[in-house]
């Protein structure tokens, strides 16, 4: 399957969240559509019942000059190389590009590399988060684990807290929570910035008080599909900033990790040569 570049559909996903409430209509409209019709201001004004207005307001807030580029863009998308490919496999792999593509702009390179000199400096590290979170927590620890660093995972909600109150000044805690809400690791955070641990905190959700006990809080992309997760799975984006920290602490000493790396296979495959994971 080609790559294709972002359809009409994927900007109407993108940013259906600034539409009013008519163009959240006229939006609903063109998401679920899949055949070639009339699709003049007129008709899809009063099928809708918007008005022509707000059809013009759409298309400008899509993004484009006016409401025949939409149109004619829209036809491309629906006529296209890709059309073969179903629109819910569509809304998947957007999806993805969508937050690839945030992730890359909302990346600050030199807050990655203070969090892989954390892990140098700190004896102990703490991860933790509660659900999908959890599952990126764990997914951490994994990959951390098996080039030597003291890392634990804790995916508990009793487990998080009391875990915090054992922290101390040689000690780093991360606290994933895609919502930004998760009350045990907002409290595991707090608690441990209390008795002098270092705390970073990554989440979608930027809010001035985290400030009051992170150290860092590392903003991960978002997408309108990401909680529920009935599209894509909640955990990608923090994935893909434990990716960017795990690779960016490789190449500080990568000969010795990736001989750590390949050891800890060998111990696993009872002493065989690791196999391809």
């Amino acid at each position: 399957m080609a790559f294709y570049h972002k359809s009409v559909q994927a900007v109407i996903r993108e940013r259906y969240n600034d539409f009013t409430t008519a163009e959240k209509t006229i939006g609903d409209f063109f998401l679920k559509n899949q055949k070639d019709g009339d699709f003049s201001v007129k008709t899809i004004a009063d099928s809708l019942y918007v008005s022509e207005a707000s059809v013009s307001r759409f298309a400008k807030k899509c993004g484009y000059k006016g409401y025949r580029e939409f149109v004619f863009q829209y036809r491309e998308s629906l006529n296209g190389e890709d059309r073969d490919i179903s629109v819910s496999t569509k809304t998947v792999i957007e999806s993805y590009q969508d937050l690839l593509t945030k992730t890359c702009n909302l990346l600050n390179e030199a807050q990655i590399a203070r969090i892989v000199q954390y892990f140098n400096d700190y004896k102990r590290i703490i991860v933790c988060g509660r659900g999908s979170s959890g599952l990126a927590a764990t997914e951490m620890e994994s990959r951390f684990m098996r080039i030597g660093v003291d890392i634990d995972s804790l995916t508990d909600t009793d487990r998080i807290k009391m875990q915090a109150i054992f922290l101390n000044p040689d000690c780093l805690m991360i606290g994933f929570s895609v919502s930004g809400q998760t009350d045990a690791v907002l409290y595991a955070l707090q608690e441990a910035h209390r008795r002098g641990a270092k705390t970073v905190l990554v989440t979608t959700t930027d809010r001035i008080f985290f400030r009051d006990f992170c150290d860092e809080v590392v903003i991960s992309a978002y997408s309108q599909y990401l909680e529920t997760g009935n599209t894509i799975s909640p955990q990608l984006p923090l994935l893909l900033i434990i990716d960017v920290i795990y690779n960016e602490y490789m190449s500080q000493n990568r000969k010795e990790r990736e001989a750590l790396h390949d050891d800890s296979l060998r111990a696993l495959n009872n002493g065989k040569k690791p196999s391809v994971i």
